[in-house]
């Protein structure tokens, strides 16, 4: 994905079962962060990372969105063992990840670890590659979401 490219439409279940379409993410800033496997210890410290953070990026009218290939059980009991306050969508056939144009790491044996930021009408502000450090982008994100809502109030 580009910079200013919008959002793709999808639509996939979050770990409740309910059916999430990414048009519902236009009128706020969201940060889609796709991530390997839930409960291994690289997605444990980026998804509690992301809830340690969280109330910043709500302070900003920011939702975050985990996406992984976990189906909506093994996201629920990810979300209960580690209080997860956001959304985990279940993308098991791995067509989202496609369509956002995540590569794959390892010599194409991990998913990869990429996070997208987008504005309020659903444009691309920037991504970031996190394979190799987890937590890295989380500052990354909040800050562009930080400065690009100031943007907007001047």
């Amino acid at each position: 994905m580009k910079i200013g490219e919008h959002c793709p439409q999808f639509s996939l279940n979050d770990q409740n079962g309910h059916l999430i379409h990414s048009s519902s993410f236009k009128g706020s800033f969201s940060v889609i962060y796709f991530y390997p496997k839930d409960d291994t210890p690289g997605c444990t410290k980026e998804a509690c990372a992301f809830r340690d953070r969280y109330e910043e990026f709500l302070s900003l009218g920011c939702r975050v969105i985990g996406i992984s290939s976990d189906d909506e059980a093994q996201h629920k009991k990810f979300t209960i063992k580690h209080n997860l306050p956001f959304i985990l969508l279940a993308d098991s056939q791995g067509k989202v990840r496609k369509q956002f144009g995540v590569p794959s790491s390892l010599f194409g044996l991990l998913p990869g670890r990429v996070t997208y930021i987008f504005d309020e009408q659903s444009r691309l502000l920037g991504t970031f590659n996190s394979q190799l450090n987890p937590l890295g982008h989380i500052d990354e994100a909040l800050n562009l979401v930080k400065l690009s809502s100031k943007k907007n109030y001047e």
